[in-house]
């Protein structure tokens, strides 16, 4: 039997400390760490499995996205595997995301060896290591990280491994990063020694922080506030992170008649049928009188109009909320308004240079949010015990106003969803969708066509500067079923699904997944199906060369909506807020966005091929809009490949594309559903 290794013990840590799953990308740093996966193969008798379980990623942003997902629905973290620096600052701005979005990850990387003589197992023996060998690899990622440490040897890489996972785990949540040299990985240990240290592992705990309360002063404080308050208002951003939290804030919301405002939700907070439930917000700026609605509308309505609920509450309880308000844009709480923020990892919001609160918060509590709110609804029923102020005519009345916005906001997003005017074939036969056209036909397809009728889909939003209309219309019901990177690094959601859908298996199960049963596609999921909505800048900076090819490796099929505007529409957003007016009062926002640079055009990527080739034809793909077939056999002469009286018919409907996007969307589900493979729809919007 080969002999163990510091990998054998770094990899041995790791499972008994519960990761099941290592997204790698291999390099010259490794050896040890492959061949000691190839004595588990050797020794487990099945040929195949190893612990922990390996997905190879092709690229390093993908596999620590694919681990975010999979951390997001599981709650636990996954380990990455990269190379020496080079890999470290392949993460890209993936580091930034599960930072942000507080995912426990362990990423380890190793290092280049420091002999060149070959005084060690593991010395120099490559020309690249040379180059490779920088004065401080762990200044690449280490402000972005909870915790970094070298390993220096095979007996004490158990607590060093324990402790990462252990600070990952805690609030505030979040990536630690691991690197060895390589002699120090290929240390040999002797079989006993291996065995005992095995045991000692398996032997040890390593709790994690226990949730934080408020203390009885700031519990009874809060609640009296609230108890006194005209106008009161909750305002969370991803409280959701923790489910079991969501019933304890509607529970308060219902209680009191309070609304609840989503700002920049990464995660459901809120279902959308809680009637006390507010339009989420981006809190974008209001347009500017002098520029056109196309290029500065991406909010819906009711966002607009709930932001006013800032201005008017009289009581503030922000509860897990990165900001709350952007006081350059308006938005302020008025003054003499009680603000209490609590927040559970890092309520001061330390790993912000310029920190948000300026004197506004009455109290900032460093508390969790199922626990503390808990408390207020205690305080609450005990100060208000015969229910005079909970059962009284201002809570009422208070409910029946949020009750009437909450229908008639319904009433608004059905009206969007069906109005197909401007997507009716126009000119030489060109069609486009409204954002709210497709996410209408999407949500509808969803429940018709999944077992659960969408109460077990996952959706991951990466929509950009469509974040919230896609939140908005989607109509996200379940906590955890929908949710996007907490980030702003774009490329996350591609390879979050395939990370999702692992991870999927596993919370279903409760159970790791081994490599085998992964290619067999054994394994059922939590979710009937994972959507991955995006736009079309986010889609290429997802590697969809990377991503769909281990879709199909891993049988982690999934539906992907590329919402196509013809290129980066925030870039110009930005300049619109700034620059509204060109030369000669020119209005900027008429400029097309190829002459601005920020278009990929004239002749944009097929975007649904790229999933195609890249998983060998396995994936499938379909372009929804644009130009019609009649118009392009019209054009050239052509009629290969095109119906020409199916497709005449379709023309003729007059429905503005409705029909085809209805059916477009559906034979996407099915593909996932039926035939167990990635669909890709490239949904055409008006360009920008």
């Amino acid at each position: 039997m080969a002999t163990p290794t510091a990998s054998s013990v770094f990899l041995k840590t790791l499972v008994n400390s519960g990761i099941t799953h290592a997204f790698v990308n291999w390099g010259s740093d490794h050896p040890a760490l492959l061949a000691d996966l190839d004595r588990q193969r050797s020794s487990g008798g099945s040929g195949t499995s190893t612990k922990p379980t390996i997905i190879t990623c092709p690229n390093e942003m993908v596999a620590l996205s694919a681990a975010q997902g999979y951390a997001q629905v599981t709650g636990k973290p996954a380990l990455v595997i990269v190379h020496v620096d080079v890999g470290t600052q392949a993460l890209a701005g993936a580091v930034h995301n599960v930072d942000r979005n507080r995912c426990p990850v362990i990423i380890y990387a190793g290092a280049s060896p420091f002999s060149t003589e070959g005084e060690h197992k593991g010395s120099r023996n490559e020309w690249i290591m040379w180059l490779q060998d920088v004065p401080d690899q762990p200044s690449i990622v280490r402000q972005y990280m909870r915790h970094t440490s070298q390993l220096h040897s095979a007996l004490t890489i158990p607590g060093m491994v324990r402790r990462a996972v252990q600070i990952a785990n805690s609030e505030p949540k979040g990536p630690v990063y691991l690197w060895a040299r390589r002699e120090v990985m290929e240390q040999e240990m002797d079989t006993q020694l291996f065995k005992d240290v095995n045991t000692a592992i398996s032997q040890e705990i390593w709790p994690t922080i226990e949730p934080a309360a408020l203390s009885a002063t700031a519990a009874s404080r809060i609640a009296s506030a609230l108890l006194t308050a005209q106008h009161p208002l909750i305002i969370t951003s991803h409280l959701g992170r923790n489910p079991h939290a969501v019933s304890s804030l509607l529970a308060l919301s219902t209680l009191l008649a309070i609304p609840i405002l989503p700002v920049c939700p990464s995660v459901v907070s809120v279902p959308h049928s809680h009637p006390f439930g507010l339009a989420p917000t981006f809190l974008t700026s209001q347009p500017k009188s002098n520029s056109t609605s196309l290029d500065n509308a991406p909010e819906s309505p009711g966002a607009a109009q709930n932001l006013s609920h800032i201005a008017k509450a009289d009581v503030i309880l922000v509860v897990d909320s990165d900001l709350g308000w952007i006081p350059g844009n308006d938005q302020r709480p008025a003054n003499g308004a009680r603000v209490f923020v609590l927040d559970g990892g890092d309520p001061l919001k330390t790993t912000v240079e310029m920190g948000w609160w300026r004197g506004e918060a009455e109290m900032i509590c460093h508390a969790d949010a199922e626990v503390s709110l808990g408390q207020i609804l205690d305080a609450i029923r005990e100060v208000d015990v015969a229910g005079i102020v909970a059962d009284g005519e201002d809570v009422k009345r208070r409910a029946r106003t949020l009750r009437h916005a909450w229908e008639r906001r319904i009433k608004e997003l059905d009206t969007l969803e069906l109005d197909y005017a401007g997507g009716s074939i126009v000119g030489e036969g060109y069609t486009t969708y409204t954002v709210p056209n497709i996410m209408g036909a999407l949500r509808e397809g969803i429940r018709r066509l999944t077992p659960g009728g969408g109460q077990r889909t996952l959706i991951l939003n990466e929509t950009i500067t469509n974040f919230q209309i896609v939140w908005e219309h989607m109509r996200p019901d379940v906590p955890g079923n929908m949710m996007s990177s907490g980030g702003s690094s774009l490329g996350w959601a591609l390879a979050a699904a395939v990370g999702a859908s692992l991870g999927g298996i596993v919370a279903n199960q409760g159970t790791p997944l081994n490599s085998s049963s992964l290619v067999d596609g054994a394994n059922v999921s939590k979710f009937d199906l994972v959507v991955a909505i995006v736009g079309d800048g986010s889609f290429l900076f997802g590697i969809p060369s990377s991503v769909y090819w281990m879709a199909r490796r891993y049988n982690t099929p999934f539906l992907t909506i590329v919402l196509n505007n013809g290129g980066r529409r925030a870039p110009k957003l930005s300049m619109l807020s700034m620059h509204p007016v060109g030369v000669n009062n020119s209005l900027l926002a008429t400029v097309p966005a190829d002459t601005l640079t920020t278009g990929f055009g004239p002749v944009s990527p097929d975007y649904s091929q790229i999933a195609v080739a890249a998983s060998a034809g396995w994936a499938w793909g379909k372009k929804v809009g644009g130009k019609s077939k009649v118009a392009e056999a019209n054009m050239d002469g052509s009629t290969t490949g095109v119906n020409i009286a199916e497709a005449e018919e379709t023309d003729k409907l007059g429905d503005g594309g409705k029909a085809a996007l209805d059916s477009a969307v559906a034979e996407g589900i099915r593909m996932v559903l039926e035939e167990r493979r990635c669909a890709v729809l490239d949904c055409v919007l008006d360009g920008i």
